[in-house]
């Protein structure tokens, strides 16, 4: 574990996440998250860009990819819940075998030591209170303070940071004075057909082109008429139908689909595919 000293306080910090991402398409939503990140002149700052879109639709992967693949940093992810406390964002104090406190790093702060990209994924989860401890942050003044281990802890100029937020009824409304500072706002749309093969084709080489097609298919209807479901539930719903098609559960694609698609979204699912049988096939 690595620890560094601040104000004479020795703090233990988290991990990077290194993930296998990867991503394709609309490069123009990467651009964006890149210029605001990019300092112009000494006395610039980087923005704080928020990704909203509905779930799945590949906020985190999209945030993900810009930091680690094209700004070339470590990344570091904090999952928001409601039951994230402002400590839990910052520094949290844990008892060791020998009974001494140690202080332990979020993931955001070990990101601001280390000058790394933090994504606070699905930040709209988190409540007013949680967020107000984060408004220096999020700003000029670019530093948090831990009441628990009772310092002051400045980002590293390289420091970026990005949150995700989930674009439906299960979350917290932002207060102004966070929102004002949560900018740009990029809205991440679902996939066009081409860009929802493309992805599909890269995260399941392994599958039958008619899965990936009828998946796509699938998909493409559900955004028509205004359903949920995302990318992940369709490369969940073609993987599941590869098993069951390779694993001699059935030879037949369609039941195979059929199956994996009444498994994965459920009655839901099946009625979204009643529901367009007569439509055009993608």
């Amino acid at each position: 574990m690595e620890k560094v000293k601040i104000e004479n306080v020795e703090i233990v910090l988290s991990h990077p996440d290194d993930l296998n991402i990867k991503w394709t398409g609309q490069n123009d939503l990467i651009r964006q998250i890149m210029d605001a990140w990019h300092i112009i002149s000494e006395d610039d700052i980087p923005l704080n860009p928020r990704i909203v879109g509905k779930p799945g639709a590949g906020k985190t992967t999209l945030s993900y990819y810009a930091a680690k693949e094209l700004l070339k940093r470590e990344v570091y992810i904090f999952q928001c819940t409601v039951d994230t406390r402002p400590e839990d964002l910052i520094i949290v104090p844990v008892i060791s075998e020998n009974n001494t406190i140690n202080y332990h790093a979020s993931s955001l702060v070990s990101a601001m030591i280390k000058g790394g990209v933090a994504i606070l994924d699905e930040g709209n989860r988190m409540s007013e209170k949680t967020w107000a401890s984060l408004a220096p942050l999020l700003d000029d003044r670019r530093y948090v303070e831990s009441v628990i281990a009772g310092i002051k802890i400045k980002a590293h100029p390289d420091f970026r940071i990005i949150v995700t937020m989930n674009d439906d009824a299960s979350t917290f409304e932002l207060p102004e004075y966070i929102h004002s500072r949560l900018q740009p706002t990029i809205e991440l749309p679902f996939p066009d057909v081409k860009e929802e093969y493309d992805i599909l084709k890269m995260n399941l080489p392994f599958a039958e082109e008619e899965i990936l097609k009828i998946t796509v298919g699938f998909l493409q209807k559900s955004h028509i008429n205004k359903a949920s479901f995302s990318v992940r539930d369709g490369i969940n719903m073609a993987r599941y139908a590869m098993k069951l098609y390779k694993g001699n559960i059935t030879k037949d694609i369609d039941t195979a689909f059929l199956i994996a698609l009444k498994s994965v979204l459920g009655e839901e699912g099946i009625k979204i595919l009643s529901a367009n049988n007569n439509e055009e096939k993608y």
